[in-house]
């Protein structure tokens, strides 16, 4: 099927309209604007302070918001594959 805003290589076509973009953008910007002027650095320092305490208190989930912030979230992995590879390199070594 043919789109006539577009060429034979799929590229837009020159004067193409473009869409309408997200029509929540606007507010979006507005309310984190309202979020970033209410929110101090202190405030940040003492979120933080509670959750690390939470977290050492024995919290799971304080303990895995904080480990995500801090180091990232884990990697999917697929076990199976990695076994094999590991076996694979064990199996040349020998």
């Amino acid at each position: 099927m043919s789109d006539p805003g577009r060429d034979a290589q799929g590229r837009f076509r020159k004067g193409c309209k473009p869409g309408p973009g997200n029509p929540n953008a606007a507010r979006v910007a507005r309310l984190r604007s309202a979020l970033l002027k209410a929110v101090t650095p202190a405030d940040v320092k003492a979120i933080v302070k509670r959750l690390v305490e939470a977290a050492r208190g024995g919290d799971v989930q304080a303990s895995k918001v904080l480990l995500d912030r801090c180091l990232g979230q884990p990697l999917p992995c697929d076990v199976l594959a990695r076994l094999e590879s590991l076996e694979k390199l064990l199996e040349s070594e020998q």
